[in-house]
């Protein structure tokens, strides 16, 4: 497999703060270099159920996964399996969740933070944290930084063709203090200013970049339903590829046969939706 790419999801937020936050970002759609559409999650928008989503390419109705307290090792073919059957190299560094649904489940502490496995099939390389003790007081999630740096490691050291990075910083944030706070203002600011060095070091190294979240949140911090401010998000992408115009709103179920397709994967026939980038 000769294709290279990257899914950066940053957990939980809303569009409108996407487009007014994060200026590095927003420059680069300015100068060309990047592209943005609105992207709508899965119901219910939360966040397992969208993680299961973006790598299946169905609904949460189909996979099952109908909340964070219902995570268990899925069956539907995904994109890190596919990648794996293509012959290309995964990985991911992110939420514990995603080994739990793409790898291993129950999430074992000490097997399962760290593992490099090249002939399992589904996560190659896999760097996890649980957010153990998580709470409004307490968020329990790792700094950004050092999540892009082990991504980053990961490409280098073994060659990544699919890699995911995943991180709840913002998500976290914003159920504390709500997306309309200078708090989630400044917090997003940060996280824009974290990601943009990585950038322009990824596409150097020869990889398409999505970046976009799981989900949106709403003026109370909540997720889940419908509403606009839960449901829709942004995707950036960095890359040759060609897409529909600006304001086409991209179905989640999407995203899955997208990355396939950008890699030269086989798409399964579970996964309906068309890609949006060809």
């Amino acid at each position: 497999m000769d294709g290279k790419l990257l899914l950066i999801i940053l957990d939980g937020v809303p569009w409108r703060n996407w487009r007014r936050l994060f200026g590095n970002l927003e420059g680069w759609v300015d100068s060309g270099d990047a592209r943005v559409w609105k992207v709508r999650a899965v119901l219910p928008s939360i966040s397992a159920s969208c993680y299961a989503s973006i790598h299946t390419g169905v609904a949460p109705a189909e996979h099952g996964c109908t909340g964070n307290g219902n995570v268990f090792r899925l069956s539907h073919p995904d994109v890190f399996s596919e990648v794996s059957k293509a012959g290309g190299v995964t990985g991911a560094v992110a939420h514990s969740f995603w080994s739990q649904f793409f790898n291993r489940h129950p999430f074992d502490f000490v097997r399962d933070v760290e593992y490099d496995e090249p002939d399992n099939g589904t996560i190659n390389h896999g760097r996890f944290h649980t957010m153990t003790g998580y709470g409004l007081d307490n968020q329990m999630t790792p700094s950004d930084v050092d999540l892009f740096g082990s991504l980053t490691n990961l490409c280098l050291r073994f060659g990544l063709n699919y890699g995911m990075l995943h991180t709840c910083t913002l998500d976290s944030m914003g159920h504390r203090f709500f997306h309309e706070s200078q708090q989630m203002d400044h917090a997003c600011a940060v996280m824009d200013e974290m990601l943009a060095p990585f950038i322009p070091k990824w596409l150097a190294a020869g990889y398409e970049v999505i970046v976009t979240a799981d989900h949106g949140q709403d003026e109370r911090g909540h997720h889940g339903g419908r509403g606009a401010l839960q449901q829709e998000a942004a995707l950036y992408y960095f890359g040759p590829a060609k897409g529909p115009a600006e304001d086409v709103v991209i179905d989640q179920l999407q995203l899955a046969p997208t990355i396939l397709s950008r890699l030269g994967a086989e798409i399964p026939s579970t996964m309906k939706a068309e890609p949006f980038l060809w």
